[in-house]
């Protein structure tokens, strides 16, 4: 891990920075838009919206990872789990994602669903060494509010 990690709730100062890491990541698809997902998740559990960040050259901290989760009151659920590309195999997504599992269990949270496309077989085996294992479930979904 990065010496001098430092992982706090998100803050709206971060939405650009946010944004442009999970474009760096490959995480945004046309279909969502990132800043309506981020405004949404503002107002419901706003602290487990979690940033990961560095000092920069300059002093300035430097958004390198994000995830943002979520309890129902049955299950757990994690989103935008990124780390910068410049920054991975640091320990950090690994970091972010102790967070989220001590936020979810001080709520209560039994168990934890993470989406992965399977073609992005790089982050199935990151989960899998953190202990997840592939559900013999189909994720299926349908779109109430278009964001586009």
């Amino acid at each position: 891990m990065t010496a001098a990690l430092v992982i706090r709730p998100f803050d709206m100062k971060d939405e650009e920075a946010a944004v442009a890491l999970w474009r760096d990541c490959g995480l945004l698809r046309p279909w969502n838009d990132p800043h309506k997902d981020i405004a949404r998740k503002q107002t419901v559990q706003p602290g487990l919206f979690l940033v990961a960040l560095v000092p920069g050259g300059d002093g300035v901290e430097v958004l390198v990872g994000t995830a943002m989760a979520g309890y129902d009151g049955h299950r757990g659920s994690v989103y935008y789990l990124a780390v910068a590309p410049g920054h991975q195999q640091l320990a950090i997504g690994r970091s972010l994602m102790a967070r989220v599992e001590q936020q979810l269990l001080a709520m209560g949270c039994p168990k934890i669903n993470v989406l992965v496309r399977t073609s992005n077989v790089k982050v199935v085996a990151f989960y899998e060494k953190l202990g997840y294992a592939r559900d013999d479930a189909l994720s299926l979904g349908k779109r109430l509010i278009p964001d586009l």
